[in-house]
């Protein structure tokens, strides 16, 4: 072998061949590493804003904001049109 073959050859296997590789995994699964960060990111707003119901809503069972909601319809502050509509939201 000649000199400059081995310098072509040590080449490709230190510098070439590995950039070949990294490109070939990111296009076999480039398209699964987008959906896994997509679905990371939904679960993690799922967990903030489960977190931040949990802390606003601290001690308050759905049964106690429909007790308060019926008390407001009933001493006029709201109509049957936005009790039914909180309601529907409470209950979803």
């Amino acid at each position: 072998m000649t000199w400059g073959f081995s310098k072509a050859l040590w080449f490709l296997f230190v510098v070439a061949i590995p950039y070949l590789g990294v490109f070939i995994y990111l296009v076999a699964r480039g398209g699964k590493m987008h959906e896994r960060q997509v679905d990371d990111a939904k679960a993690s707003q799922d967990a903030f804003a489960a977190y931040v119901q949990q802390t606003a809503g601290a001690g308050t069972s759905t049964a106690d904001q429909l007790t308060k909601l019926a008390s407001l319809r009933d001493s006029g502050a709201l109509t049957t049109e936005e009790f039914e509509a909180q309601k529907a939201k409470l209950l979803v």
